[in-house]
């Protein structure tokens, strides 16, 4: 299992799949699948029946969608892109942390 570069609130785009092209906020980030949710992106249709909680019928929701599927928005040109990690050295109170800050590949913008 790899690490995801993919963040809940991300703005990306599909790539594949009958969504292609789309952009929305990713609103749910699952690891051991590999899998993200985007706002709007991916949406069934589910027959619910009614419970103590509510009222039941058709419910309208989006379904998850693998990562690999999935790209990032470059804040620079709004285009899709790869992400890179790039190490700083982030000095605070007399102390030096090692940090890591997501970067598009495409501009060499901090996402």
């Amino acid at each position: 299992m790899a690490k995801m570069k993919i963040k809940k609130g991300d703005t990306v785009q599909v790539l594949t799949g009958k969504d292609k092209g789309k952009q929305g906020k990713v609103i749910a980030v699952n690891t051991e699948t590999e899998r993200v949710t985007v706002e709007g992106v991916g949406q069934i249709t589910r027959h619910v029946k009614p419970g103590p909680r509510g009222t039941g019928g058709l419910v309208v929701q989006e379904s998850p969608i693998h990562v690999s599927n999935v790209a990032i928005i470059d804040p620079a040109d709004k285009k899709p892109t790869r992400v890179r990690t790039r190490v700083e050295q982030v000095e605070r109170d007399g102390r030096t942390k090692t940090t890591r800050v997501r970067v598009a590949a495409r501009s060499g913008k901090d996402i």
